[in-house]
């Protein structure tokens, strides 16, 4: 009976022995990293924020689950379909500030984080943009966690340049009709002192033609006068003459 007992738990212990060995396995075989990869538009009426800008960690949300876009590697898509608890446990590290933030890249409005929890040595690495995460990976490989990162962060650069062309034209755009508007106001000011030029021209060519005028009528008035009083010159002489005649003349 004895023996049997014994026979059983060496039997008991070797099928322990062979389902933890068969489960390390499947777990060796899993990729370390988990990814959540989903698309989600900002919420209405919230503004991307600007380049170089940096929300609070707190203010970071998971994408809506089911969402999940294309993935770059065969060890990524496998690890997608179990990412939603890393975002999860991700969000409670970033809630009870358990985790330390080793490196943040933004370009426009999309940044690329890596972050370590140090109780177990993990790191995770997180796209985001607009302030929701994009896609999480965690590993405990520190290598991989920085190549990852930097693939992230080329990745917020590419992703950003339509954005940030967009920035610029805007801009552009907003600097010419700002100079078309101070244009236009020139020009209705140039305009207004031309009209007002104008219109003082035609009241001096107006006062012109009447002083021209009443100084042609004056110098006919004038030589009628001066003709009249030749007449009258005459006049007194002849009456003088007559007045004086059969007198002495005077003498000088």
């Amino acid at each position: 009976m004895k023996h049997s007992i014994t026979l059983r738990r060496v039997m008991l212990s070797a099928a322990t022995l062979i389902l933890l060995q068969r489960g390390a396995t499947a777990w060796a075989g899993m990729p370390a990293d988990a990814a959540n990869m989903g698309s989600a538009p900002a919420a209405a009426g919230e503004r991307a924020p600007l380049a170089g800008s940096r929300p609070a960690l707190g203010s970071l949300t998971p994408q809506p689950a089911g969402v999940l876009p294309a993935v770059s590697s065969p060890d990524e898509q496998a690890s997608a379909g179990a990412s939603q608890g890393d975002v999860a446990t991700l969000m409670q590290l970033i809630h009870d500030a358990q985790l330390v933030e080793l490196r943040t890249t933004y370009n426009a409005s999309y940044g690329a984080s890596l972050f370590f929890y140090p109780p177990e040595m993990t790191y995770y690495v997180v796209l985001f943009q607009d302030k929701h995460f994009w896609r999480v990976i965690r590993s405990q490989d520190a290598a991989r966690s920085e190549a990852i990162y930097a693939d992230f962060v080329r990745q917020t650069e590419q992703l950003a340049q339509v954005e940030i062309r967009r920035t610029q034209l805007e801009a552009q755009k907003t600097f010419i009709e700002r100079v078309i508007a101070l244009s236009e106001a020139r020009a209705r000011r140039l305009q207004a002192d031309l009209d007002i030029a104008r219109t003082q021209q035609a009241r001096v060519d107006a006062h012109q033609r009447q002083v021209q005028g009443d100084a042609t009528a004056l110098n006919a008035q004038k030589a009628q006068a001066q003709a009249q009083l030749r007449d009258l010159e005459r006049q007194v002489d002849a009456l003088q003459r007559a007045t004086e005649a059969g007198l002495p003349t005077a003498r000088h």
